[in-house]
């Protein structure tokens, strides 16, 4: 045993420098399309900056509810709960698969009692009667795979590829979770702004309703003016359940991100009736560190790296398997001959499996693996052309309802300033109710479109900043 166990130690290490090359091609980072790093062609300069932006962006609305809300998110959501198991799995695999640079050891040991056919025959040769003994055996095997195409190789470098792929796929679950925990609280606190706004509205209209049918009393007005004064109340009434309607939904929605129950939903969020505001200007970054950043295609690449040497595995099939073996041990009728010479049994040398001549089924299997290599390389441009126009979309739609946003606000002042001559002009004679409902209408509709205008911005500058990429950093789990 003294002996033998270097004899095996040399070969092995002899086996191991033989190790030098391997078949199939090299991974290589996939070309990105023409003009993919370029700055953004949609960058505002009067809403948005060029600058890095942060990875945490949520913290540049400066406040404390939302970023709280986001850390309990990423915390406790079931989906990053389970993409994180999933991680677990890939770096299991890629664990065993770096098994195979190291021997394969077996012991095996035991006892066992009956006629053995051989020991019969060996007893009856000697003139001596078969018996019943105890037959004792242990055994130590060792096999070593002379990696000389780089089959296990490969192997491990498709599986560490894939690994990244499924980190990077919870990286971008991560930023889903950020956005659109951001996203479902800003919904609730704008819906509270919409609902507050038809409120106000509902007051309005209700005061010169009142007004009306006051004059009416009096005999200053007819009843189809105090019957349409009447509907333009229950209009803008009607407008405020569905609201409400809408902001539950929004709360429910928060809750089930948070890995709560409906009925544990976040109340202090219910508080919330102004649309979260930045203090500053969005920063965008340029094309290149967008690529860099976005999860999405980290895992791309990732793929095209894992299909790359998917080939080499295939390629390999194609040559022998070589592989070093060797067993000690020994196999005797009692435990003292199990233990010396006569019991021994010891064996080294070499084993060779090979699919030959016949090499269609290998062959084949290498095609597939080119295939797999295309089209990764294909979804890889493709993610990468829907990154920038996720991005670029994004900016373009905020920018838009920026412009828009603003002639509204001038629509508002107009329509407020002229509700107030009207009600003006209507008390001293000089015009109709019927003017004077249509100044009211214009009103309540110019501060309903102001109000949704603002949800409507809080929920694009969520998609710039979910389209950027950021949040997957800062969520260490």
């Amino acid at each position: 045993m003294r002996r033998l166990l270097p004899l095996m130690l040399a070969a092995w290490v002899c086996a191991a420098a033989l190790v030098a090359c391997a078949v199939g091609p090299d991974y290589r980072v996939p070309p990105t399309p023409a003009g993919a790093l370029a700055p953004l062609v949609s960058l505002n300069p009067a809403a948005e900056t060029a600058a890095a932006p942060p990875d945490d962006w949520w913290r540049l609305y400066n406040d404390p509810l939302l970023d709280r809300l986001i850390g309990e998110a990423f915390a406790a959501n079931a989906d990053l709960a389970a993409a994180e198991a999933n991680l677990s799995a890939a770096r299991a695999v890629l664990e065993a698969s770096r098994a195979g640079r190291y021997p394969t050891t077996t012991i095996q040991a035991g006892a066992i009692r009956g006629r053995d056919p051989v020991t019969d025959e060996i007893l009856e040769l000697t003139g001596r009667p078969a018996t019943t003994i105890w037959k004792y055996d242990d055994l130590l095997d060792v096999s070593y795979e002379l990696d000389l195409f780089g089959r296990v190789r490969r192997s491990i470098e498709a599986s560490r590829a894939d690994a990244d792929a499924v980190a990077a796929a919870r990286d971008g679950l991560q930023v889903t979770v950020a956005a659109e925990t951001a996203r479902a609280y800003a919904q609730v606190c704008t819906l509270g702004e919409q609902v507050a706004v038809a409120r106000r509205s509902l007051e309005v209209v209700a005061r010169q309703g009142d007004i009306t049918a006051a004059r009416y009393t009096a005999g200053g007005n007819s009843e189809f003016d105090v019957v349409r004064a009447q509907g333009l109340v229950a209009q803008v009434r009607a407008t405020i359940p569905p609201l409400e309607g809408q902001r539950r939904a929004a709360l429910f929605q928060l809750a089930a991100l948070l890995g709560r129950t409906p009925s544990a939903a976040p109340s202090e969020v219910q508080a919330c009736v102004t649309a979260p505001r930045l203090s500053a200007l969005i920063p965008v970054g340029d094309g290149a560190a967008l690529l860099k950043r976005r999860p999405d295609v980290r895992q791309a690449d990732r793929r095209v790296a894992a299909a790359t040497a998917r080939i080499g595995i295939a390629t390999a099939d194609l040559y022998p398997r070589i592989s070093l073996t060797g067993f000690y041990g020994g196999v005797a009728a009692t435990l003292a001959d199990l233990t010396g010479e006569r019991g021994l049994a010891w064996g080294v040398g070499p084993s060779i499996s090979w699919t030959f001549p016949n090499q269609s089924l290998p062959r084949a299997r290498i095609r597939q693996a080119r295939a797999g290599a295309d089209a990764a390389l294909a979804g890889f441009d493709s993610t990468i052309l829907q990154a920038l126009k996720e991005t670029e979309q994004a900016l373009a739609v905020y920018s838009a309802e920026l412009d828009r946003r603003q002639d509204l606000a001038e629509a508002q002042d107009r329509a407020s300033r002229a509700f107030d001559l009207a009600q003006g002009q209507y008390v001293a004679g000089a015009l109709s109710q019927l003017e004077l409902l249509t100044t009211e209408q214009s009103l309540v509709a110019a501060d309903s479109a102001v109000a949704a205008s603002d949800a409507a911005l809080s929920q694009d500058q969520i998609a710039v900043f979910k389209a950027l990429g950021g949040g997957w950093r800062t969520a260490a789990r």
